[in-house]
């Protein structure tokens, strides 16, 4: 408990000092002549004392109450609101059927590169407290699983629930980065990123994706890229589902972003944290701070006796 406004405490022993202070206030005296027969059936009535210090408490009562609402008696409260950060994430996630390899090691199991994304991207999603996130996934074609929304639960919940072949076993690389950057084209927040989770290479997007993400560039937006998969097309051009990561560090360069490559769970959640100190999350914010406010009452419980006095004095003059 505090007080906005300490010192209007001072102002509690003001109608005393004006009591003493103050010359009287000479009060005028009406006469009306009567016959001395109706005269003389009227006795003066003097207030008893008892009720003139009754009144006189209930004005000092309400003069207490006042002050102490002049002076603003508060107590802070934590807010359980987060404000919008003012930024939109879209998170392009590759669905095609190399991404049920089972190349992953998470929490002692081997899991597929699906189940890995999965996890660790839906407890990253989770944590953009105050982003509009949403979700875009790519095969043959790509579609929107979840609009942008602020409503970061149910964007980890559609990653948590996205399966292989909804949108066909290929990889159109280019296709989910266009169909990120239309829903991101037109938004007028402050910043906008596109995260491209992908296992292979661009084999139907009749788009170049560099182009693609040069267009992205031009619209503002960043890209970031994770390339995932133990092996890639510079190093073993050979291996089944290579992952072409130059084209993904291309892809990054040339929307502003960073590329990150993943061969193992622990990249993956590496990554997750490098993109948060990228992105910063306002999950990681101060919480917000208010003031719950009791002078209202207190000014309110002073009407109370104001009217009872009040009350008493013109049942006094009737």
């Amino acid at each position: 408990m505090s007080f906005a406004a300490p010192w209007a405490a001072l102002l509690l022993p003001l109608p005393l000092l004006l009591y003493r202070l103050l010359p009287p206030v000479a009060h005028g005296t009406g006469a009306l002549a009567l016959p001395p027969a109706i005269a003389a059936s009227f006795r003066p009535v003097a207030m008893a004392p008892v009720h003139r210090r009754a009144q006189h408490a209930l004005l000092a009562l309400a003069w207490i109450l006042l002050v102490l609402a002049l002076t603003g008696p508060r107590q802070e409260q934590v807010l359980d609101v987060v404000p919008a950060s003012g930024r939109d994430i879209v998170l392009a996630l590759d669905l095609s059927g190399s991404m049920e390899r089972e190349d992953f090691a998470l929490d002692g199991e081997t899991v597929s590169r699906l189940a890995a994304v999965q996890r660790v991207g839906a407890r990253f999603v989770r944590g953009r407290t105050g982003d509009r996130v949403g979700l875009v996934v790519f095969g043959d074609r790509a579609y929107v699983a979840a609009a942008l929304t602020h409503d970061v639960a149910s964007v980890a919940s559609a990653i948590e629930t996205a399966r292989i072949g909804v949108s066909g076993k290929a990889t159109a690389i280019a296709d989910g980065l266009g169909l990120a950057i239309r829903r991101l084209r037109t938004r007028d927040a402050a910043s906008r990123v596109i995260i491209l989770l992908s296992d292979g290479q661009d084999t139907t997007g009749a788009v170049d994706p560099v182009a693609a993400a040069r267009t992205a560039e031009t619209l503002g937006l960043r890209i970031h890229t994770i390339a995932l998969g133990a092996a890639d097309l510079e190093t073993d051009p050979d291996a089944s589902d290579a992952v072409d990561s130059e084209t993904l560090r291309r892809i990054a360069e040339a929307a502003g972003g960073e590329t990150f490559r993943v061969r193992d769970t622990a990249d993956l959640r590496a990554v997750t944290a490098a993109i948060d100190r990228l992105e910063p999350s306002l999950a990681a914010a101060p919480p917000i701070r208010a003031w719950r406010d009791f002078w209202p009452w207190l000014a309110a419980a002073a009407l109370l006796p104001l009217a009872l006095a009040l009350g008493a004095r013109l049942r006094e003059t009737a």
